[in-house]
């Protein structure tokens, strides 16, 4: 179990002081990741438990360098069904990202079945072994739906491949210090990956992502995330992505990522490991 000591970000009076895990593969800059999971943090501070989390946006506007950022939250909308929430996050007095979050009330389901496309997602593991410890977070790759997987953020399955690509994400260290994980938090951080796990080909992981978005049906159960690849469409050196969200009891949502078109020794991940 990690500790607060191991945070991503401190709390230091309106601001929010990056540790060393928010650093990216893209240069001294931080993960999209990190910058989705820390407004998706600040998000659900304005949700309800009679209210569903059910979309999460986020439009990466900016580098977001490893300094001190700050957060300006606006409730756009809050009626009797329905809470809009949008965030901004600020750094040397610009916006260099926004996102909003949709709160949809709960109420009872529907009967009937309504049809959708068939996704098998590899089992979870069991075990994270072969991380380092210095990790942002926990990921098990899949270079198809039948393979064992492999731990890594430079999964060894995705190389050279043009195969359907599946993910299982775990993150276990505070978003901030001294602050809980939720599970909607948790959803906004692994939503970045649906870029890499999209848009990851023969050519290597030639784009980096310009936004994201996660929808939900329901909420994970726990802190394992799973993505499986769904569609990947470009051309022009712009690309979009979407996945299938799973828990271990099954399908939860769906994200989207648009990406634009990068040089190939522009990806160089701080942590690499070969599985």
């Amino acid at each position: 179990m990690c500790t607060d000591s191991e945070a991503l970000f401190t709390a230091d009076g309106d601001s929010f002081l990056p540790s060393d895990l928010a650093r990216g593969p893209w240069g001294q800059t931080m993960a999209g990741q990190i910058v989705g999971g820390l407004l998706g943090w600040a998000l659900d501070q304005h949700g309800a438990a009679e209210l569903q989390p059910a979309r999460f946006t986020i439009d990466l506007m900016r580098p977001v360098f490893l300094q001190p950022v700050q957060i300006r939250t606006l409730v756009q909308r809050e009626g009797r069904r329905i809470k809009l929430v949008d965030a901004t996050l600020m750094q040397d007095g610009r916006p260099v990202a926004r996102a909003s979050a949709l709160f949809l009330r709960r109420g009872e389901h529907p009967d009937g079945q309504v049809w959708s496309a068939p996704v098998t997602m590899p089992p979870p593991p069991t075990v994270f072994d072969g991380m380092p410890p210095d990790l942002p977070f926990q990921m098990w790759t899949y270079g198809s739906g039948h393979d064992a997987g492999k731990p890594g953020l430079v999964p060894a399955a995705w190389e050279q491949s043009d195969s359907q690509k599946f993910a299982w994400v775990r993150l276990d260290r505070p978003i901030v210090a001294g602050e809980p994980l939720t599970p909607f938090s948790r959803v906004a951080f692994v939503g970045d990956i649906t870029s890499s796990l999209t848009h990851w080909g023969t050519g290597g992981l030639r784009y980096i992502n310009a936004d994201f978005t996660v929808t939900l049906g329901r909420l994970p159960v726990d802190d394992l995330i799973g993505l499986a690849a769904h569609s990947h469409y470009g051309a022009d050196g712009v690309a979009t992505g979407s996945a299938t969200l799973f828990d271990r009891e099954g399908p939860i949502g769906t994200s989207v990522a648009l990406a634009l078109a990068q040089p190939a020794d522009a990806f160089n991940p701080q942590h690499a490991i070969t599985p």
